[in-house]
């Protein structure tokens, strides 16, 4: 069998791939706090039909090897944390980190399992704690559990640095002593996606899987400042992924192309004896 068929299938193999995290990509270009994902390709283990030969000083000159390829395989499919875009929405809970980290959330109130995520479309509930869309509740920094408002606040701002300041009923402020967590990674495209717009823990995440929830706007652990009113949508670029299909579509075009030819040169061989 000819390995320019084996190649031509493994390419478009991959090609499919890549049109598939395209196609994801293309559907969440709305969705609050998503990173987008991209595909990288590798050769795979090339065939020697000779190997290399050394040179000799004033005798022979050096012969390099001769290798035939055997296609293409995905080396990674990436999640492309760089900043999304803010939207404004002059809601009070609605919270945007600009700069590194995570918001930490949970469905139990101690905070097993722990979940990070870019969508800060938080509200607070009847019972005047702070969650997310999917009821799971949004972390303090530094371990101090979930977050949850006095009865007598009557209404309430967050700081850039996540604490939450509360005026009672004669309009004086008070800190609650509340403090909105982020949670620093070290290497962002090491959290594994959950969906629900969550990521979970890894041991290549931070070192062991370890999870470290600080202050906002702190400089000391470059954790990002949280802006107010405002949510950071989608880092997809829809003029990036349209190009990006094309060529995802020529090239399974032309390793489709590989596979037709290659059918030919085997339908002549087989003619041979007639």
């Amino acid at each position: 069998m000819l390995r320019s068929m084996y190649s031509g299938v493994s390419g478009m193999r991959g090609f499919q791939t890549k049109l598939d995290v395209i196609g994801n990509n293309i559907a969440n270009v709305n969705t609050v706090g998503f990173k987008g994902g991209r595909v990288m390709f590798k050769d795979i283990l090339s065939q020697s039909m000779s190997g290399v030969t050394a040179p000799v000083d004033g005798t022979s000159g050096g012969v390099n090897a001769k290798q035939i390829g055997l296609g293409v395989t995905i080396a990674s499919i990436d999640t492309v944390h760089t900043p999304g875009s803010a939207m404004t929405t002059n809601v009070p809970t609605d919270l945007r980190i600009d700069g590194d980290g995570f918001f930490v959330v949970s469905p139990s109130p101690d905070g097993t399992p722990s979940y990070l995520t870019r969508a800060g479309n938080f509200t607070f509930d009847a019972n005047r704690q702070l969650v997310n869309a999917d009821g799971m509740f949004v972390m303090q920094a530094d371990g101090g559990g979930i977050i949850q408002l006095p009865e007598d606040v009557t209404s309430y701002s967050i700081q850039q640095n996540g604490s939450i300041v509360s005026i009672d009923q004669d309009g004086i402020p008070t800190e609650t002593g509340s403090v909105i967590g982020i949670a620093k990674v070290q290497n962002p495209g090491g959290l594994e996606k959950i969906g629900g717009n969550l990521y979970r823990m890894t041991p290549n995440a931070n070192p062991d899987g370890e999870l470290n929830i600080f202050a906002a706007n702190d400089v000391e652990n470059g954790t990002g400042a949280i802006i107010v009113g405002q949510l950071e949508m989608s880092n997809v670029d829809l003029t990036n992924e349209f190009t990006e299909m094309i060529v995802a579509q020529r090239g399974f075009q032309a390793n489709s192309r590989i596979i037709t030819t290659s059918d030919s040169i085997l339908e002549e061989v087989v003619n041979l004896k007639r």
